[in-house]
């Protein structure tokens, strides 16, 4: 095992996207081996240290950012193994956690298969993307990480290793789990007596649900219960063709109809993605791609898996429901072969690199929200974001994954005034969620930066059984301290 202690190692590990910057450690240690990595746990209790376990510093609540703790780069376990086939419809390849997504789906697509879940940066570790039940376009079809996970191999706090497949250890009738660890002993613990929100995507807290399966607890934990090292991945055929698009409308009512008609279960345009530009972030979009009409007051993006034989007949009920919701069908952009829809997907992702630009020459953060609601309280939040922001005069874009009813608005301070009047919004922009049902977090999770408010979600009974199941697995309180709860509420109750 190697490490590292030299400033210009450690360096790299005090940052990720979350602009946290109070980030400070001893040392980092690379395990190279799932053994090195329990060896390490294992002397914990006696070596009086704690641990953060750093992913690929993607991530936007900055939960990879040590607070005085060593730090665990998973790195070195880089291993990508060879897809399975159980079926004809169904296969699984073996990965330890420092794989790259974006190297696994290559791979898994150069065999005919397809890994579904599809966050945004493809530089993620796939062991962080599955600590924290990452999601994105896709997740409107597919669902989360959470569905396409099969097996995971977890380094538990004291160093036993703990593999899980899916359906071997389920929550008994009073959501009780049993395991005999050669370390920890017998362990017994319930599983969190609260209530989920009724949200297609959420990502703040631990899992629970009646029966539920104990490799669940852990996908989304953030790496507070144990260090996911290794993982079975559950692969599909991968589609034959694909037909993306990206359809202007005039009219928000207009576009608001589109997407109901695409989220209709009887309609025959099927999408695997929807998402949303708002006018805002098609004014930014322009400054690189002058075609964006200046008369739209927003734009869906959507994918459609297809094959050669239905592609016609797709694009025909497609183009129908385009005219019926009155879309500016002439200025929309339709990519059918791989190059323009090479060309497409560089649209979709230039919003954030402009936007960040543009923030660069204000010295000031972006504040930006992750939350979602239930599909009948979404246009009420959208036009509570909406109004919020232009009584308060501030540049703002709201964007994403509308097909299930989560976007993310960015306030755009120009100065500090207009920071902190954000920050304050902010807190209303909570309350306004959780009163309709909503979640803190769709899909980013909650680290450090979000620890605070997750309390106004769950309030403290809530946290409490969070403390409970964390003490059970981690009683030396060894990984991942201030990710997800906050550190007051183990400090505490010590």
């Amino acid at each position: 095992m190697i490490y590292k202690h030299d400033q210009a190692s450690i360096q790299g590990f005090l940052e990720d996207t979350s602009n946290l910057k109070t980030g400070h450690t001893p040392g980092v240690f690379f395990p190279e081996t799932t053994g090195d990595l329990s060896e390490l746990l294992k002397g914990t209790p006696n070596d009086y240290r704690r641990f953060t376990i750093a992913g690929n510093g993607t991530g936007t609540t900055g939960g990879r950012i040590p607070l005085g703790d060593y730090v665990i780069s998973m790195q070195k376990l880089d291993r990508i193994g060879e897809p399975v086939a159980l079926s004809s419809d169904k296969a699984i390849i073996t990965v330890q956690a420092g794989a790259l997504l974006g190297d696994i789906q290559t791979k898994v697509e150069q065999s005919g298969w397809f890994y579904p879940p599809d966050p945004t940066e493809k530089l993620c570790f796939i062991g962080s993307t599955i600590a924290n039940n990452s999601s994105g376009a896709r997740s409107f079809k597919y669902g989360p990480t959470r569905k396409h996970i099969s097996r995971i191999l977890v380094v538990l706090p004291q160093g036993d290793l703990l593999d899980l497949r899916r359906g071997a250890c389920m929550a008994d009738e009073h959501g009780m789990f049993h395991l005999s660890l050669p370390i920890a002993g017998s362990l017994a613990f319930q599983r969190p007596q609260y209530t989920m929100p009724e949200t297609s995507k959420h990502n703040a807290g631990y899992f629970s649900e009646e029966g539920m399966d104990l490799i669940d607890l852990f996908i989304g934990s953030e790496g507070t219960l144990g260090v996911i090292a290794e993982a079975d991945l559950m692969l599909i055929p991968l589609p034959m063709a694909i037909i993306s698009c990206l359809v202007y409308f005039r009219n928000i009512d207009d576009l608001f109809r589109f997407i109901r008609l695409l989220k209709d279960p009887q309609n025959p345009v099927t999408p695997r993605a929807i998402e949303f530009f708002d006018q805002h972030s098609l004014g930014f979009l322009a400054s690189k791609y002058p075609e964006v009409p200046s008369d739209s007051c927003g734009a869906i993006f959507l994918e459609q898996e297809t094959t050669p034989e239905s592609e016609e007949q797709d694009l025909d009920a497609l183009f129908e429901r385009m005219e019926s919701c009155n879309a500016m069908t002439d200025e929309s952009w339709m990519a059918l072969d791989r190059d323009e829809q090479a060309r497409l997907h560089e649209f979709r992702h230039a919003l954030p690199l402009i936007v960040n630009d543009w923030l660069s020459r204000q010295q000031e953060s972006k504040i930006s929200t992750d939350m979602a609601v239930p599909e009948e309280a979404f246009r009420e939040l959208f036009h509570f974001y909406r109004k919020s922001c232009e009584q308060h005069g501030f540049v703002y874009i709201i964007f994403g994954h509308i097909g299930n009813s989560h976007v993310h608005l960015n306030i755009l301070p120009r100065n500090r005034v207009e920071f902190l009047l954000g920050k304050s919004l902010y807190r209303e922009f909570i309350a306004k969620v959780l009163s309709l049902g909503g979640t803190l977090s769709a899909e980013h999770g909650i680290g450090k930066l979000k620890a605070e408010y997750l309390v106004e979600m769950y309030h403290d009974h809530g946290i409490q059984e969070m403390v409970r199941i964390k003490k059970c697995l981690d009683p030396f309180l060894v990984l991942n301290i201030g990710n997800l709860i906050s550190a007051a509420y183990l400090v505490e109750k010590e």
